[in-house]
């Protein structure tokens, strides 16, 4: 365990989970993300050119160079604005669409709400405001969300669920129950379309259909495999026994492969965001053949960011470019050919 700051206000919070990320190993131990399973039929015959291959997709309105998100990941205190604005200029630079951390701390204290504010070096870029949809529970409402939304002039909202994470953490909010019907406010009343995010351990298909019919407009899965955030809180322990309780869960979850499948399956008329242990473009297209229409990274792009944006935009360009080899190399000419492409299990291919 690591010395968590003292006194676990929202602001400390945010000041371990960005240290805690950068200095210790809070990945998956065993629990992967699925994608390892699916692998694409190699066309050494493309019959087109590398040039020719578009990754362009429209995402609420707005045209993305390539459909890479960086995941919603800090604000709340002096380093995460640091590591937001690095961020937000390579996302400009390279047309792609970037999440804010969880606005709670510059809802509650204003004078943090330029941790979060990057539309003055991001003004053209796909920006998704962010509340916690526990806070719903906890006196906000559809007020607070347009809070988020307006300031940072945000295209979208993502509702975060991170039920586990709460649970875990000794002061957690803990009450998830009776959360679809304000959900449902929220989804009326806000003034851009809303989006479930899961933080790493994916959504189930009833989740995915209940959501839908509350009116969210796309579905984040951020399926397990990448970043477990009860290997973050275990680091955050104040106590042997809350260490102990929230590395219990160090593998729980449902796979990112699995989880796209099964917002596919609830929810097959709205958009499907794929996250949750994503490397590469590899694996972009991967999750894009299985139902997303993007793909989002957080680990990768923090560790960029707190280097420099010129690092975070070498990153987009490397997944870009991966992406865009392996479309060639499966034969799909565009990002709507990609989702029709038939991935290979990897069982299959051994039994054959």
């Amino acid at each position: 365990m690591t010395k968590v700051t003292d006194m676990p206000t929202t602001e400390n919070r945010k000041v371990d989970h960005i240290r805690i990320n950068l200095e210790k190993d809070v990945q998956f131990p065993r629990l992967t993300t699925g994608l390892e399973r699916y692998r694409f039929m190699h066309q050494a015959l493309p019959e087109m050119n590398l040039s020719d291959v578009d990754t362009r997709v429209t995402l609420f309105g707005k045209i993305l160079s390539a459909p890479i998100i960086i995941s919603s990941m800090t604000g709340g205190t002096d380093m995460a604005y640091r590591i937001n604005q690095h961020l937000a200029k390579a996302a400009q630079t390279q047309g792609v669409a970037m999440g804010l951390g969880s606005q709670r701390a510059g809802i509650e204290k204003p004078h943090l709400a330029y941790t979060y504010q990057v539309r003055d070096v991001a003004p053209d870029i796909l920006l998704f405001a962010n509340v916690g949809a526990v806070q719903l529970n906890y006196k906000y409402g559809a007020e607070q969300c347009q809070k988020a939304v307006d300031m940072i002039e945000a295209d979208a909202l993502i509702l975060h669920f991170n039920v586990l994470q709460e649970a875990v953490q000794p002061e957690g909010d803990t009450n998830f129950a009776g959360l679809l019907t304000k959900i449902e406010q929220v989804c009326k009343n806000v003034s851009v379309p809303v989006i479930a995010k899961e933080v790493g351990w994916g959504f189930s298909e009833q989740n995915a259909r209940d959501l839908a019919n509350a009116g969210i407009a796309a579905i984040d899965v951020a399926g397990s495999g990448g970043t477990s955030w009860s290997e973050v809180e275990y680091h955050r322990s104040p106590t042997a026994f809350h260490a102990r309780v929230a590395a219990s869960f160090a593998d729980w979850g449902i796979p990112t492969a699995d989880a796209i499948q099964y917002a596919v399956k609830g929810a097959p008329n709205i958009q499907i965001i794929a996250s949750g242990g994503l490397r590469d473009g590899i694996d972009i297209a991967k999750c894009i053949a299985l139902g997303a229409t993007a793909g989002g990274l957080a680990g990768p792009f923090l560790k960029a960011a707190d280097e420099s944006t010129e690092a975070v935009d070498q990153l987009i360009r490397e997944i870009s470019t991966q992406l865009r080899i392996a479309m060639l190399c499966s034969g799909a000419k565009d990002i709507m050919a990609l989702q029709k492409t038939t991935l290979l299990r990897n069982e299959d291919i051994l039994r054959c």
